[in-house]
């Protein structure tokens, strides 16, 4: 009889966003007339660009003639891309970052829960508290966290960096000495960011215990402040620490496309073996590579038309940010964020809890957020808005946000 991986039993319930549109299904199916303003995942609104639909459309062209054909991409992405992105986000920002250190995927989601397959069973792991879900969760269903512990809202054998109000939503070194660390920067969902001598301190330390640090900067083009790093290469010794996951949908909108890539450093190595050739080695053996046309599209975001266009997308969602920010902020909500990323970071009013507040918006004025508990028990009391909606849509939920 075959069996099951009973480390699924230990997630509780589903997946977060999957239990909001449960909920926003069940609302809108008893209440059709209702119009209903979404800023709860992450989902971009605008269309591709200009020079990535043009790049489209090229490669599509390509793809219907012999001799411009393509198949199966190599393992580790064309080459036109990946020297794209390592002349662009790393050299260009003297970060020593070579073609054959990058492997493009399918987006940070996915390489964010695969990446841990290279990893032994028994490494601890620490994240911060709040936490994009996808780090937990892969874990536990590979078997590294213990059981799910109702009291604590958290799992027994996982370390937790609490990030709140009191350390500015960043975490501080936890007391026991953990094997990976997880950082989101800027952060997913507080919207928070550390300076580059912060950065600095956690690639000290990760070298100092052993620990290595995927580092999750899908958010980086949201970036104004100076002292914000954009990679954690800008960092003295990442090399030898750090993995860093990189995404094209929130810079580029290709959440409909998907596209992202790793970096993993050749200097990057556990007892000798390097983590570049086990990842290259699980690459090659589960992943066919990202569709040619994708790629071509993902090299165009780095033509000068393209980071002209691309950098005009995302100052439309920094616009729809401020505004969300603002517009709390003198309603007297007290909120954090928006500044180096595309989200808003609430506190509930009152004594309502995160999905107590959820239900409060669906109900009374049909605006969709993020319960903050939902990425763990120290976001508990906060709720995460999305910049990612149309501008109009944005200033209509504010409004109606702020006459409750």
């Amino acid at each position: 009889m075959f069996t099951i991986n009973e480390n699924y039993l230990k997630l509780p319930g589903s997946y977060l966003f999957s239990d909001i549109a449960k909920k926003i299904a069940a609302y809108q199916k008893e209440n059709p007339e209702k119009e209903i303003i979404r800023l709860g995942i992450g989902d971009v609104t605008q269309p591709l660009a200009p020079a990535i639909i043009e790049a489209l459309h090229g490669a599509v062209e390509e793809m219907a003639h012999a001799e411009t054909f393509h198949g199966y991409a190599p393992d580790k992405g064309y080459a036109f891309l990946r020297e794209a992105i390592a002349k662009n986000d790393y050299q260009d920002r003297s970060c020593d970052i070579d073609p054959e250190e990058i492997f493009v995927s399918d987006g940070a989601k996915c390489d964010s829960g695969n990446i841990q397959e290279i990893l032994g069973l028994d490494n601890k792991i620490a994240v911060c508290d709040p936490v994009y879900p996808v780090y937990v969760d892969t874990n536990v269903m590979a078997g590294r966290t213990g059981n799910y512990n109702k009291t604590t809202q958290n799992f027994d054998g996982m370390i937790y960096m609490p990030c709140t109000a009191e350390n500015n939503f960043a975490p501080e070194f936890p007391k026991e000495t953990p094997d990976v660390i997880y950082l989101c920067f800027p952060n997913n969902p507080t919207g928070s960011t550390i300076s580059k001598e912060q950065l600095q301190g956690w690639v000290d330390y990760a070298n100092k215990n052993g620990s290595l640090i995927i580092y999750d900067a899908a958010y980086e083009a949201y970036i104004t402040e100076e002292d914000v790093p954009h990679s954690i290469y800008e960092c003295e010794g990442a090399k030898t620490c750090a993995i860093e996951l990189r995404s094209f949908s929130k810079n580029a909108g290709f959440t409909g496309v998907r596209l992202g890539f790793a970096v993993v450093p050749k200097d990057l190595k556990s007892g000798g073996v390097s983590l570049n050739d086990l990842w290259a080695r699980r690459h090659g053996t589960k992943y066919n590579g990202a569709p040619y046309i994708v790629q071509k599209a993902g090299a165009a975001v780095y033509t000068e038309a393209g980071k002209a266009q691309v950098k005009e997308q995302v100052a439309y969602y920094m616009r729809n940010a401020h505004a969300i920010y603002n517009g709390l902020k003198d309603a007297g909500y007290t909120v954090s964020g928006g500044v180096n990323a595309p989200y808003v970071w609430l506190k509930t009013p009152g004594n309502q809890t995160s999905w107590e507040f959820f239900d409060t918006l669906l109900h009374e004025v049909n605006v969709v957020g993020t319960p903050g508990s939902g990425f763990g028990a120290c976001g508990e009391g906060y709720f995460r808005l999305s910049a990612f909606g149309t501008y109009e849509n944005t200033i209509e939920a504010i409004k109606r946000i702020t006459k409750m």
